[in-house]
């Protein structure tokens, strides 16, 4: 479990503390020097670093050729940078890992949010939540590249119920509409209860 003050300190303002602790304890690891490599869709077994300087070895050596994934939030090492001497070691650093995961996830949450209809509604949120978990593991949502994909929403949103900005308060309802084929889920993420959301701006024009 992570601590809770990392997680208050880090966490980018987009997401509450509860919804980034539930997405580290979906996606991510509780190293924060863990590194995963993937390639063809298959693990690739790398030595456990026990330094930032050999965690950060470990990625510069395959950045490119794999997927590789970095630290708490298992960020996509890679990601904007075009080559591996742009790869900072903050990515094994616990704080500004999460800052930059959970800022990326806010992303693919609002990408998976807008695709179900922006709904308003928290009783969908928990299968948006694990959409946007599995989006974060293959790095596609819909045929869409998550992490590279532009960003829906302009403003930031908060996912507590509040709105951020006059215009947002001036939001009318917006009823839920998910797109066909959308299944909806029974299993409650566990934490998620109680929490107040307003998606209803999320990509919304």
């Amino acid at each position: 479990m992570l601590d809770p003050a990392l997680i208050k300190e880090c966490t980018d303002p987009s997401l509450t503390p509860a919804i980034a602790e539930q997405f580290v304890a979906a996606a991510g690891s509780t190293d924060p020097l863990a590194v995963s490599v993937k390639s063809g869709g298959r693990l690739i077994l790398v030595p456990k670093a026990t330094s930032a300087d050999e965690a950060m070895a470990i990625v510069r050596q395959y950045a490119g050729q794999a997927v590789v994934r970095v630290g708490l939030t298992q960020f996509p090492a890679g990601v904007g940078v075009k080559n591996a001497a742009g790869l900072q070691p903050d990515l094994v650093d616990a704080c500004e890992n999460l800052r930059k995961g959970t800022a990326m996830f806010a992303k693919v949450l609002r990408i998976v949010t807008k695709w179900y209809g922006n709904p308003k509604s928290e009783d969908v949120f928990p299968q948006i939540f694990e959409d946007a978990v599995y989006a974060w593991k293959t790095g596609e949502f819909e045929g869409v590249s998550v992490f590279q994909a532009k960003d829906p929403d302009e403003a930031v949103v908060n996912y507590r119920g509040e709105p951020t900005s006059s215009q947002e308060k001036e939001t009318g309802e917006v009823e839920r509409v998910p797109p066909s084929g959308a299944e909806d889920t029974t299993q409650q993420e566990s934490g998620s209860a109680g929490i107040r959301i307003d998606l209803s701006r999320i990509g919304g024009k």
